[in-house]
Formats: C-alpha cells, structure tokens, sequence
C-alpha cells in the first residue's frame, strides 16, 4: 500500500474582519492565503458596517473562486465598568475601591459606576472580582445596595468599560441581550453562515439562540450554523448538553481563563476540542493565538507551539481576532499560521484513529461515511469525494484523522459555504440539474484537473439514491481513474 501523505490545507483559519483588513484587495488575499472563514465581530461597529463587509467577503470570494464561511461573532452580555473623568487610572494594591450600580458620574479613584446593574446581587463578601482580563484583581468587601465595596488585590492601570469576571463563575447576565438580537436580524439579512453566541451557560441559551436565527433568516429560507463560546465557568459541567444544542463550539480562551484560571486552559481546550470531535461537532480554538503579530512581524516560538498543539489535538479551526483586525500585519500573520498548520499537520500520525472500528453506527449514511473512511484507508485511496445536499457525510468524515483530502459537491451554497469550516473538507459547488453517473464522471475530471489522482490511482466516493435527497447517502463506490 502506498504510503498516505498528509493533506495540505486541513485545518481551516478564522479571520476577524476590522479596520485592518477593510479592503477587497486584501480580502482577496486573505482568502487565498487559506482563510476558510471571515468573523465579523458585533461588539464594534454598526449594523451597516457589518452588512457592508459581508457584502466585500462574499465579492472577494466570487472573485477568487473560492467560497468562504461568515461568521456573526454576537457581543452577549456588557459586563463591564463604567467611564472615568480622565478616561482610566492607576489603582494601587490595597487601596479601596467601590463599583456602584448607581453611580451616573464618571467615574474616579474611589469608584466608578457599571454598565452590568445586576452585578451587587452576584457578588457576596470574600469573591474575587477580575477585571481587564485578570490584569486587575480586587476583593469583594461589603454589599451596600447598589454598591459594591472592595479591596484592590492586584492593581494597575484601569480604563473605560473594561471587562468584569468573578473568579469561578457565577455572573448570571444573561447570554442573549437586546442587542444582541437586533444583531441576529442583521446577521440573517445576509445570511450568516455561522452565529457566535457569547457567554451560554446552558443548553436553553443556545436553543433560544437556535429560534431567533431561525426565525429571523425564514424568509430567506436559511438556517445558519451555531456556535457557542464556552467561556463561562458555570459551562465547563454541561458542555455535553450545551454541545448537543449547538453546531460547534469556540474554546474562547480568554474570558474562560479568568473565570477558570490560566492553569486550567489547556486542558480543558484538550478535553472540548475532542468532545466536540465525538459528537461530531465542529470546534474553533480562539484567543491570542498570535497574539504579538498585532505590532511584530513575526510570531513569538511560544504561539507557533501554540497553533500547532491545537492542530495537533484536532482542532477545525484556528482563530485570529485583533491580529487581523486591527494588527499592522494581518497578511503576514495568516502566512505564518497557514505555514504553521501545514508544518503540524504534515507531522501526524498518519494512521486511521484507533477509536475509529470500536463505534457503532446505526444510520445507513454515517455508516456509508465510515466504510468509505476505512476503505480508503486501507485501499491507499488518494481522495474521498462525498456528494452531498445537507453536508453531514463529509461532516461525519471530517472529525476522524484519515488523512486523505475530501471533497465535498454540492448543489447548495449554503452546504458549501457551512463545510468551509470542516477540517480537511475542501468544498465545491456542482450543477443541481446534474445526475448521479454526469456528477460522478464530473468529480473524476475535477481530481485529475487539480492533479490530486491520475492515471492508475484509487479514489472513493460517497453519494445517494436517488440523488438530491438530504441524509441520502447510501452508496459507495470504489473508482480506479482510467
């Protein structure tokens, strides 16, 4: 049996979209340095910037040739501090300071107000509040009504409407705002593929998240893509159940790290990016992946160990935010995680997951995906192509390590937009008027064109009876090109 390199291209990159990447020329760029998905972060900007970009994204693609996933990052809950008189200050450790729910003033060195008004009914004697992402460290005292009164633990330069944690969890603003709803009818308007839910805590928050998207995107007879953000403590327990209610998750590392402790990250991400791998759940690792690309031009040796532990340990996606954002490199960025990944990905084990023969499967396509998988597998084939409607077949291939490239046709661009997140799924749009035996001749002349097989070679395909049916998988067939 020939020896099965790894693909190029598995893991997909997420790029944030912001004043740094505000033109089609870099888009187009961006896509073709191996961006599979544009995040637009609804936290800044106006609902028209929002559209606007989309609107750029889905041009530049079109121009390229190359479809990308958009993603709708929502803001969730404003938990954060008010504004100062000088617009921040430098708190000194043990000094006291008040966070006062009804504080209108700016705020000063003894206190400032808070945009979160329920936080003095979260909070009781002895929590420990984080605040700029744990830079700031302060102890809760006394609740006075709407005041909370603390003691400055750790201190350092505090600024306007700088985040709030409290160590362990236990904030109970809600996952879905006001805004953030407005923000899901303008995400629906042009049919976001993926929407981010901030902060869930269970289940109901991404099932209420579920029927806005749904709701909001039925005239366009869309349904989008949902990913939760896990960066509550009070998640970590039900990540099972709030898995089952999503499409995917976002191991958020950030504000998981304040609640939860630096410590406890990396193997929590380990322990979510293989959960969501058995539950056949798209998962997107996030957070100062490259971090200090913002101003260098080149990454730190600790962030390319990084990305490539996260490629490592399964990961769909990598993720860049202000890098790409705002950063003065965001090009060179990409290029670097890009090479990253390949340099990872080439450094696998390149046999089929040892968990992979001791499931069941019970439905006639998962097990039509699987045979394909270990057939290939065995067969040295040089591609798996899966013909596909809904996308679930090459989803199902995709969170198993075979390390032979799939390609997924499909007559839907919705499908081929949302499979542009699957790791290792290289997604095409086929003709919807096409038979089975014109889309399977039509697949072979796409392989040999792009030079993945050539004469001799095996490939596997996967597709349904008749075609055009979704969850109709229910063929496999074994293919020797001419």
């Amino acid at each position: 049996m020939s020896t099965i390199r790894p693909p190029r291209h598995a893991t997909k990159i997420v790029a944030t979209l912001g004043p740094a990447t505000n033109t089609p020329q870099l888009l187009e760029q961006l896509i073709l340095n191996r961006v599979s998905v544009v995040r637009l972060n609804f936290s800044h900007g106006k609902a028209q910037d929002h559209i606007d970009r989309a609107m750029m994204v889905r041009d530049a693609a079109r121009r390229v040739g190359r479809e990308v996933a958009i993603m709708a990052d929502l803001q969730g809950p404003k938990i954060r501090v008010g504004k100062f008189t000088e617009g921040k200050l430098w708190l000194e450790p043990g000094a006291k300071f008040v966070l006062d729910g009804a504080r209108t003033e700016l705020g000063d060195v003894d206190a400032v107000g808070l945009d979160y008004k329920d936080l003095p009914r979260d909070v009781r004697p002895g929590d420990r509040l984080l605040l700029n992402d744990g830079l700031i460290v302060l102890v809760v005292d006394a609740v006075k009504g709407e005041a909370v009164h603390t003691t400055v633990v750790l201190g350092g330069e505090l600024s306007n409407n700088k985040g709030i944690n409290k160590q362990g969890g236990g904030l109970t603003a809600p996952a879905l705002t006001a805004k953030d709803m407005e923000d899901i009818k303008t995400a629906m308007s042009f049919q976001a593929d993926y929407v981010a839910v901030s902060f869930p805590k269970n289940a109901t928050d991404m099932e209420m998240a579920r029927q806005l998207c749904n709701i909001a995107a039925a005239e366009f007879g869309h349904k989008p893509g949902l990913i939760a953000k896990i960066e509550r403590a009070e998640a970590i327990p039900l990540l099972e159940e709030i898995m089952n209610a999503s499409d995917g998750i976002m191991v958020a590392r950030g504000d998981l790290a304040v609640e939860v402790g630096n410590a406890a990250v990396p193997a929590l991400q380990k322990k979510m990016i293989r959960m969501a791998r058995e539950m056949d759940k798209v998962v997107i690792t996030a957070t100062q992946m490259m971090e200090s690309m913002i101003t260098n031009p080149v990454p730190t040796r600790a962030e390319v160990s990084d990305v490539a532990n996260a490629v490592l340990d399964g990961t769909d996606a990598v993720m860049l935010s202000a890098e790409t954002a705002s950063g003065k490199y965001p090009l060179e960025t990409v290029q670097e995680m890009s090479r990253i990944c390949e340099a990872a990905e080439a450094a696998q084990d390149e046999q089929l997951d040892a968990d992979f023969s001791g499931r069941k499967y019970t439905r006639i396509d998962q097990s039509i995906a699987m045979g394909a998988l270990f057939t290939a597998n065995q067969l040295g084939a040089k591609a798996i192509v899966a013909l596909t409607e809904s996308g679930s077949t090459p989803l199902w291939m995709s969170r198993h390590r075979a390390h032979i490239p799939m390609y997924a046709l499909t007559s839907r661009l919705a499908t081929q937009r949302r499979m542009a997140l699957y790791r290792n799924v290289r997604p095409l749009l086929m003709d919807s008027e096409m038979d089975r035996d014109t889309a399977l001749a039509q697949a072979e002349t796409h392989l040999k064109k792009r030079g993945i097989v050539q004469t001799g070679d095996v490939y596997a395909i996967t597709c349904g009876e008749p075609m055009g049916a979704p969850g109709g998988t229910n063929m496999l067939k074994i293919c020797q090109v001419g």
